[in-house]
C-alpha cells in the first residue's frame, strides 16, 4: 500500500506518543519496523526516518533522544499534555463519582488513557472494579450536565422533574411527577455528587437538588437574574453533606484532637479559641438540619454544641432517641 509523506509522519507521532513516556524509548530500527508494519511498506529508508523525526521536533513535537552504552541512541516522546499524576487524579475523580453510570466511567477513562502512553494506560485502575454508583440506570445525567451549564451560562430558567428512590429500589418522581421551575446559579461536584444550586420559583427559596434525581431536565425561554446577595461558596460551606436549613450561629466545643479536622473543614480562617488545655472553641455560620446533626454527632463526646438552644435540644433529643433504640436491647443483655 503507497502512503503518503505526511501520513507517514503522522503515524509516527502516533507511534512515539503511544509507545514511549519517561521510562520507555525506542531506537531508530525500532520505529523502522513497526511503521514498516503499519503502513504495509516493503522497505523504508533510515535516512528517510531520520528527516521525519527532525519535521516533527521542527513542528514542536518534543522527541528526547538519549544515547546510551556502545552510542546506541534512543527516541521518546515525554513532554505529553497531562503528566502521570494529573491522569491519575483524573481518574480517580472519575471512578469516585457516584452520579455517573458505570457505563459513562468506562468510557471517560478509555478517553483519559489515551492522552498517555499504553505503558502508563496498563497502571491505570480499571473501570470494572469501581461499580458503587445509585445511578445505573440514568444514561442521560451527561446531556443534563451540558443542559444545566447552557441554561446557567444563558441564564434561563430550568425545567425538570424530581425523585427519590424507595425500599424497593424503584425511582418515584415527587409530587406525582409535577414540574420543577429552578433558576440555576451553579453546578457543583460534592460528596462525590453533581448538585444544582439555584433559586425554587415556587418560593424564591435558594436549594440544590441532585443531579442523579432529576428527570426530564430542559431549558425554558424564560430569563432570570442572579440575586446580587447570592455568594456560592459560603451556601456549600453551610451545607453539611448538602442538607438545607435555616442559617445559624454555630458555636461548639471540641477537643484538640479535633483542630485539624475542622481546618480540614472550615479552613484556617475559621474562628477558633483555645477553651482550657484540653478543648477550643470554634464559632461558624452553619445550615441547621439533619446533616449538620449527623456530622456533630460523630464526633461522639469530644463535640460539645454550645448555641443556638434550638440546636442543643435538637442533639439532646437524637441521643435520647438513639439510647432508646438501644435500651431494650441492652436490658435483654443484663437478663
Amino acid at each position: 500500500m503507497k502512503q503518503t509523506n505526511h501520513y507517514r509522519l503522522l503515524k509516527l507521532r502516533e507511534l512515539l506518543f503511544a509507545e514511549t513516556d519517561e521510562e520507555n524509548e525506542v531506537t531508530i530500527y525500532d520505529m523502522q519496523e513497526k511503521l514498516m508494519h503499519l503502513l504495509e511498506l516493503e522497505k523504508l529508508d533510515i535516512r528517510t526516518l531520520r528527516k521525519d523525526i527532525e519535521a516533527l521536533q521542527s513542528m514542536d513535537f518534543d522527541i528526547v533522544e538519549n544515547r546510551r552504552a556502545h552510542g546506541k541512541l534512543y527516541y521518546s516522546h515525554q513532554n505529553k499534555l497531562f503528566e502521570t499524576y494529573q491522569i491519575r487524579l483524573l481518574v480517580d475523580a472519575v471512578l469516585s463519582a457516584r452520579s455517573i453510570t458505570p457505563n459513562e466511567k468506562r468510557i471517560l477513562i478509555e478517553k483519559l488513557k489515551k492522552l498517555t502512553s499504553t505503558h502508563i494506560q496498563k497502571t491505570l485502575p480499571s473501570p470494572v472494579m469501581f461499580s458503587k454508583t445509585v445511578n445505573k440506570d440514568h444514561e442521560l445525567v451527561k446531556l443534563d450536565i451540558d443542559r444545566i451549564h447552557r441554561a446557567i451560562s444563558e441564564r434561563k430558567v430550568l425545567q425538570y422533574k424530581y425523585g427519590d428512590y424507595d425500599v424497593d429500589k424503584q425511582f418515584n418522581l415527587r409530587y406525582e411527577g409535577r414540574w420543577y421551575y429552578v433558576e440555576p446559579y451553579a453546578l457543583i461536584w460534592q460528596n462525590d455528587l453533581y448538585y444544582l444550586i439555584g433559586k425554587y420559583r415556587g418560593n424564591n427559596e435558594i436549594r440544590h437538588y441532585r443531579l442523579d434525581r432529576m428527570r426530564e431536565t430542559n431549558i425554558t425561554d424564560m430569563p432570570f437574574v442572579i440575586e446580587e446577595s447570592f455568594q456560592l461558596q459560603p451556601y456549600i460551606d453551610k451545607s453539611f453533606q448538602m442538607f438545607s436549613g435555616e442559617d445559624i450561629r454555630l458555636k461548639i466545643r471540641l477537643e484538640n484532637g479535633l483542630l485539624n479536622p475542622m481546618f480540614d473543614r472550615f479552613g484556617l480562617q475559621v474562628d477558633v479559641k483555645p477553651d482550657g488545655d484540653d478543648h477550643f472553641i470554634l464559632t461558624t455560620k452553619a445550615k441547621q438540619s439533619a446533616g449538620l446533626r449527623g456530622w456533630i454527632l460523630q464526633w461522639g463526646a469530644a463535640a460539645e454544641v454550645l448555641s443556638p438552644e434550638s440546636l442543643v435540644a435538637e442533639i439532646k433529643e437524637e441521643i435520647t432517641n438513639m439510647v432508646t433504640n438501644y435500651a431494650p436491647q441492652v436490658e435483654t443483655e443484663k437478663e
